[in-house]
């Protein structure tokens, strides 16, 4: 039996639900859990094509709710006693250690989705002290639960260089996993790749995943304004997806109702299903990563790069030579200064001049080859 554990993540987040709980499903000898943030779903279904589901997580991210689910993850260890743990929290480290210490229960293996103490001493979520210490502290427990895990997994390459404690490990015991797009069950991925309308026709642009101001929301509403003026056709922007950021939440809901006509927000206070934001990247005709520089991300090729290229959808994304390297591979899009005012008109000519995905919607972006690679992680080292 295998628990993959988060908090903040839904119980069918992507990388955990939709690539390790899915690939790990493939074996009919496995029975797989997941746990993490209830959703509407989740009422209704709580098993899913065989993996179980269980809500440990409700409310804010700064709410009490969060030590609730440190109790309901460790009743969820004690009811199910599962012989593999995959934690896609850091939080939830500590008790997973002791259950471990305690001989209660087997392995675990310590995905590392986020440079974690880099984003709270540089995103200012926290204040002063508490996020110098809530850094340190986090270093402190991932360090030592490297170091008692059989296998920690990184979502990005760059994670090996920033991270000093896992040089203290056998490089068979580290692996990177990029979140590479894993078709939904269900899905036929296109063949051809997506064409920009007839310039009299409306222009969709996309914004998707994470809503944050970091993540360059208002960037997004900004270009979408200037390509407005300058596409003969209008502009469309949908923004979709979950919204952590509580006093950015109401700014763009009125944004959306003071520009109804041109801008759709869908989502915000829960996480969207992910077959939506699927069916909205068909309906687009460019997707948007506007990314305001910050050293999180700055070293990260997004999730939403992977689905856009999987998708064949062509891409505006703010200069990055890790992404630009992505997109030239492929043809896949252009690099665009969000933190300038828009020279419209000359942004529709390079839109207009340039053939996007030469070589057809690339392979090489989908999430197989990762998941040989979990299996093989798996079974060499547990």
């Amino acid at each position: 039996m295998v628990l993959l554990a988060s908090v903040l993540k839904p119980v069918d987040d992507t990388r955990m639900r939709g690539k390790f709980a899915e690939t790990l499903a493939g074996r009919p000898q496995v029975q797989v859990h997941v746990a993490g943030r209830g959703t509407a779903r989740l009422s209704v279904s709580p098993t899913v094509g065989g993996i179980s589901q269980h809500g440990i997580f409700k409310g804010s991210r700064l709410s009490l709710e969060r030590l609730a689910a440190q109790w309901r993850y460790g009743l969820l260890l004690h009811r199910l006693k599962p012989d593999l743990i995959i934690v896609h929290a850091p939080e939830l480290l500590p008790l997973t250690l002791l259950w471990q210490a305690m001989g209660r229960g087997g392995q675990f293996v310590y995905d590392i989705r986020e440079n974690y103490a880099l984003n709270v001493s540089t995103q200012h979520v926290y204040q002063g002290l508490t996020r110098r210490w809530l850094a340190a502290g986090l270093r402190w427990v991932e360090a030592r639960a490297a170091r008692r895990a059989a296998a920690v997994i990184l979502a990005e390459a760059s994670y090996a260089a920033e991270l000093p404690f896992l040089n203290e490990l056998p490089s068979e015991r580290v692996v990177v996993l990029e979140n590479k797009y894993q078709p939904h069950s269900d899905e036929t991925l296109r063949q051809q790749p997506i064409k920009l309308p007839p310039s009299t026709e409306p222009l969709r642009l996309l914004y998707s995943g994470t809503i944050s101001e970091l993540n360059g929301v208002w960037e997004a509403i900004s270009l979408a304004h200037q390509l407005r003026a300058a596409w003969p056709g209008g502009a469309w922007l949908t923004i979709i997806g979950f919204c952590q950021q509580p006093e950015l939440l109401p700014k763009l809901e009125l944004e959306a109702v003071a520009h109804a006509d041109w801008l759709t927000l869908i989502g915000g206070v829960e996480p969207v299903p992910h077959a939506e934001i699927v069916a909205e990247i068909g309906r687009s005709h460019l997707g948007l990563l506007p990314y305001r520089p910050h050293p999180s991300t700055e070293r990260c090729r997004p999730t939403k790069l992977f689905e856009y290229l999987a998708h064949g959808l062509p891409v505006l994304a703010s200069p990055n030579p890790l992404w630009q390297e992505v997109l030239d591979a492929h043809g896949a899009g252009l690099a665009v200064d969000f933190s300038q005012p828009a020279d419209g008109p000359a942004l529709v000519a390079r839109l207009q001049n340039q053939r996007f995905y030469p070589n057809g919607v690339p392979t090489d972006v989908l999430w197989a080859s990762e998941g040989k690679k979990l299996w093989h992680l798996l079974d060499s080292v547990i």
